[in-house]
């Protein structure tokens, strides 16, 4: 009997510890990654990128984050479609990308770094969210505010590669909400 429960004791411990352990968000979290952790993923299952490119001082990056990324219905896409990155625009760390370092460089009060430059043409405005395709090329970046909504539509017609084979305005013609 001693034995018996000190099994039942070892697999509930395992199990808890595999749980806690998980990679995986809670339902309706975004599972976010680092740019590095994104990349090295993508070596053995491909994937698009989507990045949101933000600031710790960027009033509506947290409105993004509190009213979009939050959705359920936006959360599972990005999760199951992409690997959902975070990056601060004004982080000092370098990034090691295509043998390339990139930096933070000091510039007015805040300074910037160069790969959220390179991501958003130069062009530093936040939010901004920026899609990769499978092999790091950009798609598009997207500068401002994005309601669930209208983000749910982007980021089908992004996710699910409609933007190769219907114009805008027809995706948004068509388009059915998961959300409603």
């Amino acid at each position: 009997m001693k034995s018996l429960k000190c099994h039942v004791f070892t697999l509930v411990f395992i199990i808890g510890a595999l749980f806690s352990q998980s990679s995986f968000a809670q339902d309706g979290e975004v599972n976010w990654l680092s740019f590095e952790e994104a990349v090295e993923k993508s070596k053995t299952e491909k994937r698009k990128i989507f990045i949101d490119v933000y600031t710790d001082w960027c009033g509506w990056c947290k409105v993004m984050d509190k009213n979009t990324f939050s959705q359920p219905v936006i959360a599972a896409y990005l999760n199951e479609n992409f690997y959902a990155v975070k990056l601060n625009a004004e982080q000092r760390e370098d990034i090691i990308f295509r043998d390339h370092t990139f930096k933070f460089v000091e510039s007015g009060r805040r300074g910037y770094h160069e790969l959220a430059a390179s991501l958003l043409n130069n062009k530093l405005s936040y939010p901004t969210v920026v899609f990769l395709d499978e092999n790091f090329n950009i798609i598009q970046p997207l500068p401002g505010y994005q309601k669930p909504d209208r983000f749910e539509m982007i980021v089908k017609f992004i996710g699910g590669d409609n933007f190769k084979t219907t114009d805008w305005q027809t995706w948004e013609s068509q388009f059915v909400s998961a959300m409603e």
